[in-house]
């Protein structure tokens, strides 16, 4: 698995997602790499892949982008992964509180992804996978080198514990909805665990081979009671990973260690990995004190999301010297979405003409050349840049899934896909506008008195919620939008908070608008049914957080985890894009194709990069001090 936050990292300074915790986005990331449909027959095998075979065989040695012969040692020190500025738990899977960062590193799952692949999974925790001939069910066999980090085998009983903590009511609810169409675990022996489910679905054996597993030991006191598992706080997780906790300080500074006993170092799909001794994370209170830290080598690598600052702010004697180093990394990840997330919930964004008209008035073209220089694309879908972007008209497959929803839906769905407004020449921002004060006026907002007003005198007016984290990075781009709705006779007010209010009121789903960046994923999957499904809309803390609830989405997204072909897959996903993006429930922002990384110099990356990864877990989990002896555990350079 790889690293992750509470609030994933992305352009021009967000850094947050919907997802709870960092072994969500560890979760979600798996899920990209790993994705696949089982075949319909069963088999037992070291991996199983969406079509035909797996990229490496049984008996390989090491994925083909790590380092083998990486050296071991050192100390990398990080800052915050998130715009989490402390933490008060090692519990990442329960909804209250904020967790550490990097407890990713200390769980394991059953099966693992190649991040050079789009839809396979091998085996980590387990040696052996069998999925039945009728695909209701999986089995897995569990290495008899596994242990965990207190010296336990990991047991059958294990992962049936982790199965029914996780979808019990201590953990954030969102994990029942992910992991509710499997039935149950059944421990067949100590060493054999069978997932059964309610339903056929390809990706079901997926799911239950990306679960993390954790003992049973974790929360239990001497006496053999047990802390609630909503109630564990700085009780040390008892996970298999590579890592231990070894130190924290004030929920400000966490060390963790590698564990000399981890059982899986030689494992194919551990080898070249896990090359520190020790990794640092140091929390700092914002977006600023964390650069002027990096440039004062109070750490070790910087991945920047703000064009800005990479061209201007990463910039001084360390960086002329070659102390400090800039590169950037070409990634073939799927955007995801990003943007301005209107709160359906709100009776103020319930007309799509008045949520196509917020669309109207980003003017990305002008952000791009005069904030960002230049370096990013506008998102035109929630698939961007993969296979599963809707374009053009509906194809007979997508229509198949839409017209039993005509009556409902917008004639535009059954039209050519929408483009995102552009003020290039022949386009203008004013053209834009005019479009937009239309589409207001006929959804009842006539100007007047000095403001927008509804049939009943009111003012349309709203709030752009954000933590004061990242407020130093969006104020100039909300500025931007805000001048341009005031045009309209639209305020819109910005407001910013600490980090825990604002986490408070989104799984409250207590806001306006916020920006939020959805995690890309490479094959979608049951995923899209926490992001958009009706019964995530009424879920606190789940990740839809637009509050969608559509009868036809509902369906598409039936379509899209029960496809049993990829063409059945690709109609399913291409609906669903048309359907999001024909609602105009976000104003989308923009993508990079590379990952920009400042590092101290003597850091060292394999030389084949992987297609599909983030960067933060990519440095944390394969790169490597090229000499480790240099590395104090002080975060300097001797």
């Amino acid at each position: 698995m790889t690293t992750g936050s509470r609030r994933v990292q992305t352009p021009e300074g967000l850094r947050h997602s919907v997802i709870h915790g960092p072994l969500r986005a560890a979760f979600a990331v798996a899920l990209l790499c790993a994705s696949l449909l089982v075949a319909p027959h069963a088999h037992a095998a070291h991996a199983i892949a969406q079509y035909g075979e797996p990229k490496y065989p049984a008996g390989f040695r090491h994925f083909d982008y790590v380092n083998p012969a990486a050296p071991k040692g050192g100390t990398l020190v990080l800052a915050n992964p998130s715009r989490l500025t402390s933490f008060d738990k090692f519990n990442p899977f329960t909804l209250r509180g904020n967790a550490a960062p990097g407890l990713e590193m200390m769980f394991e799952s059953l099966t693992i992804g190649s991040s050079d692949e789009v839809a396979s999974a091998y085996g980590l925790l387990a040696d052996d996978i069998v999925v039945a001939p009728d695909g209701l069910s999986v089995t897995f066999h569990i290495n008899p080198r596994a242990r965990f980090s207190n010296g336990d085998p990991v047991t059958a009983g294990d992962v049936k514990f982790s199965l029914d903590t996780l979808k019990s009511p201590q953990a954030a609810p969102q994990y029942a909805s992910i992991f509710s169409a499997i039935e149950r675990a059944v421990v067949v022996d100590p060493a054999t665990v069978r997932f059964e489910f309610r339903e056929r679905n390809r990706e079901l054996p997926l799911i239950a081979g990306s679960m993390p597993v954790f003992s049973r030991k974790w929360g239990m006191k001497p006496d053999g009671s047990r802390i609630p598992f909503d109630q564990l706080a700085f009780d040390k997780p008892v996970g298999s990973g590579p890592y231990l906790i070894d130190s924290y300080d004030n929920g400000r500074t966490i060390t963790f260690k590698r564990d000399p006993q981890y059982w899986g170092a030689d494992l194919p799909v551990r080898v070249g990995m896990n090359n520190f001794d020790r990794i640092v994370y140091k929390l700092y209170a914002d977006s600023t004190a964390r650069l002027e830290a990096f440039k004062a080598g109070e750490y070790d690598a910087l991945v920047e999301y703000v064009a800005r600052n990479w061209v201007r702010r990463d910039v001084g004697k360390k960086f002329d010297s070659g102390e400090l180093i800039k590169r950037e990394f070409p990634q073939h990840n799927g955007t995801g979405m990003q943007g301005f997330f209107l709160n359906t919930r709100r009776p103020l964004f319930q007309d799509v003409r008045v949520r196509k008209a917020l669309d109207l008035a980003l003017d990305f073209q002008w952000l791009n050349r005069q904030l960002f220089f230049s370096q990013y694309a506008r998102i035109d879908s929630y698939f961007a840049n993969t296979e599963w972007q809707a374009k053009g008209l509906p194809s007979p497959g997508e229509l198949a899934l839409l017209e039993p929803f005509r009556a409902q839906l917008d004639p535009a769905v059954f039209g050519p896909m929408p483009k995102q407004p552009n003020t290039d020449p022949p386009g203008s921002l004013r053209a834009n506008l005019l479009q937009a004060r239309d589409l207001l006026q006929q959804a009842g907002w006539t100007y007047r008195d000095g403001a927008l007003r509804n049939a009943n005198g009111e003012p349309f007016q709203f709030e752009i919620l954000d933590d004061s984290g990242s407020a130093s990075s969006m104020e100039p781009i909300i500025a931007t939008f805000t001048r341009n709705l005031q045009k309209l006779g639209i305020t819109a007010n910005f407001r910013t908070t600490d980090f825990a209010v604002y986490q408070k009121r989104l799984d409250a789903f207590d806001f306006d608008v916020t920006t939020i960046r959805m995690p890309d994923v490479q094959v979608p999957g049951a995923e899209q049914i926490t992001r958009f499904g009706s019964k995530a809309a009424d879920t606190p803390g789940s990740d839809n957080a637009i509050g969608l609830k559509s009868p036809a989405v509902d369906a598409v997204l039936d379509a899209l985890v029960h496809a049993q072909t990829r063409e059945q897959l690709t109609d399913a996903a291409h609906a669903l894009d048309r359907l999001l993006m024909h609602g105009y429930y976000v104003v989308p922002h923009w993508y990079s194709g590379t990952h920009r990384v400042a590092f101290k110099r003597g850091l060292a990356w394999p030389k084949t990069l992987p297609l599909y990864y983030g960067a933060e877990g990519w440095i944390t989990t394969m790169w490597w001090y090229a000499d480790p002896q240099a590395r104090s555990h002080t975060g300097t350079v001797d």
